[in-house]
């Protein structure tokens, strides 16, 4: 039953519109979930009490809760997750997530219904419902974007239109969308112009104009891994593009924390689950350092790409910074945006769990660089660019990329030396272009190189010799397709091959990504 009443809730503070509402309504997000004894031995505790307490939610008039109100235009949303598109008069977006999930879509037809459907839908309750309510103070505080969700009812209402049936009578968090002209939302960084990940790498990957701002993109991976948010791949985030010298640069815009503060690991069986699925990372004090591979293992694709060029000081100086940021006044303020309910259920817990993760970003940050350096791999764009690697020692290679200009000097794109202690290979895709590739001096074995032509007419030219050539490890991969190769056979291996969709060009590296 909902019980109707005056008083507002309380809402993160962030850009208009305010929604107006006449009342408010008490109602649990998912009461289903409460469970016997037995059944939470072995399948979780999870987040059940949460689900299953009434809290505040605004009740919103689709007609009146803004001037002009919001228009519905888009059904969508993931296996799990119903959204809504709205638009207002002035062309913005928002949408209406639900909250309440049902991940049995993901499932084939014929297993949508019964035991294994029911299991499924039971394990909606890892998620805490009310999760991505406290994010934009902590995200603000990190200096890190976000959206700014509100907790909302919305009842049968006839603005819905032919979207009635399907959303009429539900709680939803209500939040901007980031895409287009975003001026006057200070939480995108006042992007004139927000773009989709798949625009952004498209954009990345077919010219040198485009760059991300990787250490802005890390600080948003480091929240991440601090909110315990394993889910974390290519179309859950939107790129604020700025104009930067030469080009334009890109910044990263996290979105949909629907699974920030998972738990899981808290029944028998989910437990073992948990040892075969590596990346259901639980939201616990300790952040384990042999978890933080599968913490990450949705983003590596992307995490590989945009991290490739940052040092291990790089890593620390924005750990260090971000564990300064996020103090202890900044947690307990953030938690006190939740629902009286839900703060007395949960509040004092992720009090003491987020400052005990806080303290462990350095080290996460320095076993996340660990992982990522250990195989490196460099991709150039759909331009011409010259790959120069040097030798610097028996132990350390520096690898540049310039972008090949007509009647221009050569200019440096990325540069970075990397040390066999921590590189075991690095792969160079020269992706399309007539890109050349200038072994300056040869590297010994420590660190395998490998040299992917892709698409265009290609030079691959060695400049030294090595004084053993058992000490070298280097192997071009050509395509056969008109490219020029001076290297000493019996320094560097030469083989042919037929490149893979992904080792080819810039529409084939966006496979990595899961964009195409």
């Amino acid at each position: 039953m909902l019980c109707v009443s005056c008083s507002a809730p309380a809402t993160p503070t962030g850009p208009p519109p305010t929604i107006a509402a006449d009342s408010t309504v008490h109602v649990a997000a998912g009461p289903q979930y409460l469970r016997g004894a037995m059944h939470r031995f072995f399948w979780g505790k999870h987040y059940r009490k949460v689900w299953a307490v009434p809290v505040e939610a605004r009740v919103i008039n689709l007609r009146t809760a803004i001037p002009g109100g919001f228009t519905p235009v888009r059904e969508g949303g993931s296996f799990q997750t119903k959204n809504l598109r709205l638009v207002t008069r002035d062309d913005l977006e928002y949408v209406l997530r639900s909250v309440d999930k049902d991940a049995t879509k993901a499932l084939p037809a014929q297993f949508q219904k019964g035991m294994i459907a029911n299991l499924m839908k039971d394990q909606t309750s890892v998620i805490n419902p009310y999760g991505a309510y406290i994010v934009p103070p902590l995200a603000k505080a990190a200096g890190v974007y976000y959206t700014n969700p509100r907790l909302v009812w919305l009842p049968d209402d006839p603005a819905l239109g032919n979207f009635r049936q399907s959303f009429a009578n539900a709680l939803y968090l209500l939040e901007e969308r980031p895409d287009g002209n975003q001026r006057d939302s200070p939480n995108f960084g006042r992007s004139a112009r927000v773009e989709s990940s798949r625009k952004a790498f498209t954009n990345l990957i077919y010219s040198q104009r485009y760059r991300v701002d990787a250490r802005q993109y890390l600080r948003a991976r480091l929240f991440d891994m601090w909110l315990g948010d394993w889910s974390r791949r290519e179309d859950q985030w939107r790129w604020a593009s700025f104009p930067a010298a030469g080009g334009t640069v890109y910044r990263a815009i996290p979105r949909d924390r629907d699974h920030a503060f998972f738990k899981f690991d808290d029944g028998v069986l989910t437990r073992i689950i948990s040892w075969f699925k590596t990346n259901y990372q639980s939201f616990h004090g300790k952040i384990k350092l042999q978890n933080v591979e599968g913490l990450n293992r949705a983003a590596l694709p992307m995490d590989k790409s945009l991290l490739a060029y940052l040092t291990a000081n790089d890593f620390q100086q924005v750990a260090d910074s971000m564990r300064q940021q996020l103090s202890d006044g900044v947690i307990r303020q953030a938690l006190q945006v939740w629902p009286q309910q839900v703060y007395n259920l949960v509040g004092p817990e992720f009090d003491a769990k987020l400052r005990q993760r806080r303290e462990q970003l350095p080290a996460v940050a320095a076993k996340f660089y660990e992982l990522l350096a250990r195989d490196m791999e460099l991709p150039g764009t759909d331009q011409a660019e010259r790959f120069v690697v040097t030798a610097q020692s028996r132990w350390q290679l520096r690898v540049q990329v310039y972008a090949m200009r007509d009647s221009r000097p050569d200019s440096l794109l990325n540069q970075r030396t990397f040390d066999a202690r921590e590189t075991r290979s690095i792969k160079l895709f020269g992706l399309g272009g007539a890109d050349v590739f200038d072994l300056q001096s040869v590297p010994d074995a420590r660190i395998a190189l490998s040299i992917y032509d892709g698409a265009g007419q290609d030079t691959i030219q060695q400049h030294a010799t090595h004084t053993k050539a058992s000490l070298a490890n280097i192997t071009v991969y050509d395509s056969g397709d008109g490219n020029t190769v001076r290297v000493m056979p019996k320094k560097i291996k030469v083989e042919a091959y037929k490149p893979r969709a992904e080792e080819f060009d810039a529409a084939g590296w966006l496979l990595r990504h899961r964009l195409f």
